[in-house]
């Protein structure tokens, strides 16, 4: 039985049909959402808290000396910025932040490389880091004022140590994820150990270093605001404890948004930092 080949005719749609398109919801995993359904949605996320909080301090449920309205809150920022105090605490606060969070890069990167690459440094160091790190940073406030005093190396010891084995850990784990088939082939190549490290490792571990200083830098910020909250004269932090003496809740307010600020501000450079230092590692 002989079968004739199907014609160009056959595959063409019946006369009538409409093809259904298939919308982009943006739920599904992994799917790229498109920029007209992304704007309002990021425009709604900061939009819809800013109403609701308008709404609920301007219905007199509860009183405005403990949720003061956003116009307050905004004027309380203006004078502090006005009198100069808001850029000096900022000063003071991000100094601290960036002291401690370098001297925190500077020791956990290379050791967490050093861990992750080579099992002999993980089995020294990991079971004390294990240990310490689940030690409240906060609680190691009282020695290190009977250490350092109540000046400015109490309080970078205390961002220190609050993050440093947590990136540590982190690194060392973006470290052991380098493919083995990577090192071996570097090394059959003809590299030693240090080239590997340097031309394999380091930059296979990049992007995942950067979001891991990305997410302890959050941390610093939280310890930061505990560390001025003892014995400073100066800092965001200070600033917040000062106006709850006073029972200043705007001010609060108001000091808490710049802190929310900074972060987000520091946040977004380092997304840009790690799409331009590891373009092919883009989510």
């Amino acid at each position: 039985m002989e079968v004739s080949a199907p014609s160009a005719t056959d595959s063409l749609p019946p006369p009538g049909y409409t093809p259904v398109r298939r919308r982009r919801s943006g739920l599904k995993l992994r799917e790229e959402l498109p920029q007209r359904v992304r704007w309002p949605l990021v425009i709604s996320s900061i939009v819809l808290p800013l109403v609701a909080w308008t709404m609920l301090s301007a219905s007199g449920l509860v009183n405005p000396l403990y949720l003061p309205t956003p116009a307050a809150t905004f004027a309380a920022g203006v004078k502090l910025a006005q009198g100069g105090l808001l850029l000096s605490d900022m000063t003071a606060t991000i100094t601290r932040v960036a002291i401690g969070f370098g001297i925190m890069a500077v020791i956990s990167i290379p050791l967490g490389l050093a861990m992750g690459s080579l099992p002999g440094i993980r089995a020294l160091f990991e079971p004390m880091i294990g240990l310490i790190r689940y030690m409240p940073a906060p609680a190691f406030i009282p020695l290190f004022i009977i250490w350092l005093g109540l000046g400015e190396a109490a309080k970078i010891a205390l961002l220190v140590i609050g993050t440093v084995f947590f990136n540590t850990l982190m690194s060392a784990d973006v470290a052991a994820l380098v493919p083995k088939t990577l090192i071996n082939a570097s090394y059959t190549l003809g590299a030693n150990r240090r080239v590997v490290m340097r031309k394999v490792i380091l930059p296979h571990s990049l992007p995942g270093l950067l979001d891991a200083m990305r997410v302890n830098l959050a941390a610093t910020w939280n310890l930061v605001v505990v560390a001025e909250l003892v014995a400073a004269q100066s800092g965001l932090g200070y600033r917040i404890v000062r106006a709850q003496r006073f029972l200043q809740t705007d001010d609060i307010f108001a000091v808490l948004i710049v802190i929310g600020l900074i972060g987000l501000t520091t946040d977004m450079a380092f997304r840009l930092l790690r799409n331009v230092a590891a373009p092919w590692a883009r989510p």
